[in-house]
């Protein structure tokens, strides 16, 4: 079990109370606070973060506990509030239930039933926080790093989901992360101690398939010496991660399926059954209800695997979070090169920012590993970058100038024309290097290029060519 120490407000009129419950939980190892009235007690959660408050429901003063909680869980919502009462009606009661209390109890409190409640608590406090550092890469988690809008969602989505037994649906382009979320939904999981096995359908020829998920027995088929047990199997107790489902044949599929409605694995070539508990996250680039309607997904295997849905937005959605990874992973791949740290100038964190990362995180990391080695100075420029940058920069410049140059990158970002592109690289490579011939005086880039000065602005915003700060604008 995962239990934290809890941080407990208890509140309540009586002074005999909130002795009575400060030494239960202070023996608990629980960091308790007390409040006499609904206005200290919102006070001090303004103050400081609490887990539970204890909440006596006829409260004097102006605040009763009713009003506390809807109060305490519209300003922090992840509280859990356990209401007490020595007069409490079911009205109350229901009413309470319906504005999110845990639970409510009567007075005189039983230590017992306290004791228990807060073990629960604090096993489901634990589980919770362990979630929120595996999905932000706390140490011991993985680098699912960023401060931006939709990555707090994630977050907060992968601490609901991860402690649950529910059988999780995680969508997303590709390199976007899924890996990383079903893993820091396991780690979040009370299966957290137990074995996280992977299994890329995507990878595994299809009539292989079938035999990784469930094993098999020797003589199964030719090259089967011995018997192996599958995925499955390996995963009993833990968490089954089945990357790229919508690769799954139709076949593996209904098996998988009737795995899953019996808790029961049977080896291919097997006649024995073996029973397991696996708890199921999968993963997919791939729209399947569309692979439903088409006959190539089963209906009835897609609700049983899309339980909970969790979708992992793509890098060009958070352009706000690529400065941070990029300089998480330029430290990373430096320090297991054994090479010197490099810093990524504001011009290169810009050009970062601007590319639309078609490989999304994966691209990126890949990106910067490359710059690290590669790059000899300790600063990382944009002409440093600019290689693996132009042809995605360029088509989202284009967009932006709104253009019939830029219409045409739109059409080509679908299909692209080789021939054009490649001759397009080309250009953008030679203005690059007589700008930093001519130290990025555009005038005599100009000159030297045989181009007006109009024209050269113009096909450097094409391209995503920015050097501002070293531009000669006169």
């Amino acid at each position: 079990m995962s239990e934290a120490r809890l941080r407990i407000l208890v509140v309540d009129d009586e002074p005999g109370i909130r002795e009575q419950l400060v030494d239960l939980f202070a023996r608990l190892g629980h960091a308790t606070s007390t409040a006499a009235t609904g206005e200290l007690a919102l006070a001090e959660l303004d103050a400081k973060p609490f887990d539970v408050a204890v909440v006596d429901l006829n409260l004097g003063g102006g605040i009763d506990g009713i009003d506390l909680l809807r109060q305490a869980r519209a300003g922090h919502p992840d509280l859990t509030v356990v209401l007490i009462s020595a007069r409490a009606t079911i009205a109350k009661a229901v009413e309470a239930t319906k504005l999110g209390a845990f639970d409510f109890l009567e007075k005189p409190l039983e230590p017992k039933r306290l004791e228990l409640l807060t073990g629960h608590l604090a096993e489901r406090a634990g589980l919770k926080r362990r979630a929120r550092e595996a999905a932000l890469g706390a140490p011991g988690g993985f680098a699912m790093l960023g401060g931006s809008e939709v990555m707090r969602k994630l977050a907060a989505e992968i601490e609901r989901v991860a402690p649950t037994q529910g059988k999780v649906l995680i969508t997303g382009e590709n390199g976007s992360g899924k890996e990383l979320v079903a893993r820091a939904i396991h780690l979040g999981s009370r299966r957290a101690e137990r074995p996280f096995v992977k299994l890329n359908c995507a990878a595994i020829p299809k009539d292989l398939v079938e035999s990784e998920i469930f094993g098999y027995e020797k003589g199964a088929f030719t090259g089967a010496m011995q018997a192996k047990r599958g995925k499955l199997e390996a995963a009993d107790g833990g968490t089954l991660f089945l990357d790229e489902i919508g690769d799954l044949s139709l076949e593996a599929q209904a098996k998988l399926l009737r795995a899953i409605e019996t808790g029961e694995v049977e080896r291919v070539g097997g006649t024995k059954t073996a029973t397991v508990d696996v708890r199921i996250i999968s993963a997919t680039h791939k729209n399947l209800p569309v692979l439903v309607r088409d006959g190539q997904f089963r209906e009835d295997l897609y609700f049983r695997l899309n339980v909970l849905p969790v979708h992992v937005p793509p890098l060009s959605a958070r352009r706000e979070d690529v400065a941070l990874l990029a300089e998480h992973f330029a430290r990373e791949f430096a320090e297991a090169e054994g090479l010197s740290s490099k810093e990524l100038s504001p011009a290169a964190l810009e050009a970062l920012e601007g590319y639309s990362w078609p490989g999304n995180v994966r691209e990126l990391r890949n990106l910067m590993e490359r710059a690290v080695i590669l790059v000899p100075g300790p600063v990382i420029g944009p002409a440093d970058l600019h290689d693996w940058l132009v042809p995605v920069t360029r088509r989202a410049a284009g967009e932006g100038e709104g253009s019939g140059e830029g219409q045409e990158d739109r059409d080509a970002a679908g299909a692209p024309a080789n021939l054009r592109e490649e001759l397009e690289h080309r250009e953008a490579d030679t203005i690059l290097r007589v700008l930093e011939e001519v130290r990025w005086n555009v005038t005599q880039a100009a000159a030297q290029l045989g181009v007006d000065r109009t024209n050269l602005h113009r096909k450097m915003r094409k391209y995503g060519i920015r050097r501002n700060d070293k531009e000669d604008e006169a």
